[in-house]
């Protein structure tokens, strides 16, 4: 199924440690570039995390934010380091007796010196445990989310492609009377001139004309390439990149039409063809 590489998803879970919350959010991108905000006690588990990342999602640009906050217990957590208090309080005293005029130091404000207030170190194994499964719970509802954006991305390429493929229908069925009308125009161009010319080069020159603007290969290789795009909407695998290979040749032959077109109605269904390609091509860039 047709994958978008724009996904958002937030999950939370309560442990005994505290609330563990997931926020995964995914935006289009040529490669799987996997960012992380992690807390310092799972910084070490970020290899890890990147490979679960990488085994769900293919491509995209994906920033993975674990937030913790840890529950509080009052008479653990609230410990302080009387020694570094000690050595604080020197310190600003020396500071107090050369500059007498200088404002008393708030508590709150030595509170948050590193390390003033011990926390009991916790096992971060359990932690990981929990963020791991939490993480894929969160990949799973982001791949929702980036399936469906792909199921309506896989509904227009369609539509498109059928649009596609009855502006070919079209030039095609039209094709011997742009061939009858330009011969005749030729031919008329000729008897203006009022020279008598030889029949056989006259032939030979007429059917190199119709050669030069007959566009039967161009149309084939059109439809050849609205078939792959249709088998590459079935496929399981991600396709993005072969999708956007197949723009570039439908471009080509939008531009080859273009070029060999000698009424207005052939130029301007290459025209159309090349607006229905471009907007296939902007929602093709979003697909994994």
């Amino acid at each position: 199924m047709l994958h978008s590489m724009t996904g958002f998803a937030r999950e939370s879970l309560d442990t005994d440690l505290g609330t563990l919350s997931w926020e995964v959010r995914a935006v289009n991108h040529r490669y799987l570039d996997v960012q992380f905000k992690l807390p310092e006690d799972l910084r070490p588990k970020e290899q890890a995390f990147r490979q679960q990342v990488g085994a769900v999602l293919g491509r995209g640009k994906v920033e993975c934010g674990l937030f913790f906050r840890r529950v509080v217990d009052q008479q653990s957590e609230m410990q302080l380091d009387e020694t570094l208090v000690s050595v604080l309080r020197a310190r600003l005293d020396e500071i107090a007796e050369q500059l007498p005029q200088a404002a008393a130091v708030n508590p709150l404000d030595v509170l948050r010196w590193p390390g003033v207030l011990q926390q009991p170190e916790i096992n971060a194994e359990p932690l990981f445990e929990d963020a791991r499964a939490l993480l894929e719970t969160t990949l799973v509802a982001v791949n929702a989310m980036r399936l469906s954006e792909g199921q309506r991305i896989r509904e227009m390429l369609q539509s498109r492609c059928v649009d596609i493929e009855a502006i070919a229908a079209a030039v095609r069925s039209r094709m011997p009377e742009v061939l009858a009308a330009t011969r005749a125009k030729q031919k008329e161009r000729i008897e203006k001139l009022d020279v008598e010319a030889d029949p056989a080069r006259l032939e030979v020159e007429l059917a190199l004309i119709a050669q030069k603007i007959d566009v039967d290969e161009e149309l084939d290789r059109l439809e050849s390439h609205l078939v792959e795009i249709r088998d590459a909407l079935d496929d399981d695998k991600p396709v993005g990149r072969r999708l956007d290979f197949l723009m570039q040749e439908l471009n080509r032959e939008a531009n080859t039409l273009g070029s060999k077109s000698a009424d207005s109605e052939t130029t301007k269904a290459a025209v159309d063809l090349k607006v229905l390609i471009e907007q296939m091509r902007e929602q093709i860039q979003n697909v994994e």
